[in-house]
């Protein structure tokens, strides 16, 4: 059938994509990006056509391929940027240090307090993380990966959407600042809307992608750890 073929969900992703910038732009939705409303675009298409999750992966090996060589592009963009990086080097360390500490501790505070298990636990800890090195690290804590996709998933999008917000009524205002900020919360998802606010923000956006994957992964299993003696 043509609706399930590769070609048809390809273009079914791009013109969403497409729609959902338009639909931001038109109606003013500053809370909103157009990645949130192309999901939402694609998830009720799928739903009418009656489309599977499978055939829908299959047809979009393309745009996963892509995302490799879009991720190596970011490289060009902080090059650009080096100077500021140099600059800048011991606080954007901290901040991302601290960062993944305070999601670790906030999780773990939060799902305690609800009667989470462990397995709950670890396999919401790597939320803030890109999806590779996010399920790498679910894996290895015997979590449950579904639950980590969708955390990840969930994490990126409202990230997109909140943080803008945040960032402009904490009046911050630093593109590095706000680049860092969007990148380690909310990771790909979260650049991309900081791509949005400007090259230097989009630059540190992707730089805290790779640096808050690094702190998690030699982080986190400490702090496992020290869950497991106390």
């Amino acid at each position: 059938m043509v609706i399930r073929s590769e070609v048809f969900i390809l273009c079914l992703n791009v013109a969403a994509y497409v729609v959902g910038g338009w639909v931001v732009r038109k109606l003013k939705l500053r809370l909103l990006s157009a990645l949130v409303v192309a999901i939402l675009i694609v998830i009720g298409v799928l739903l009418l056509t009656g489309i599977d999750y499978a055939t829908y992966e299959q047809g979009s090996r393309i745009l996963n391929f892509m995302l490799g060589p879009a991720v190596v592009a970011i490289g060009y963009v902080l090059h650009r940027e080096v100077k500021k990086i140099r600059a800048n080097l011991l606080p954007i360390s901290i901040a991302i240090v601290v960062g993944a500490l305070v999601n670790l501790v906030t999780i773990n505070l939060v799902l305690s307090a609800f009667g989470a298990d462990l397995n709950i636990i670890y396999s919401l800890q790597p939320k803030s993380v890109t999806m590779p090195i996010a399920i790498s690290l679910s894996e290895i804590a015997r979590g449950t990966v579904p639950i980590t996709v969708i955390a990840v998933v969930a994490t990126g999008v409202f990230g997109s959407i909140i943080g803008p917000w945040l960032l402009k009524i904490t009046r911050i205002n630093d593109p590095v600042a706000k680049g860092l900020a969007m990148g380690s919360a909310a990771h790909a998802v979260g650049t991309a809307r900081a791509m949005e606010m400007g090259m230097t923000e989009g630059a540190f956006g992707g730089l805290a992608i790779g640096l808050m994957g690094v702190a998690t992964a030699i982080i986190l299993p400490l702090f496992r750890n020290l869950l497991l003696i106390f």
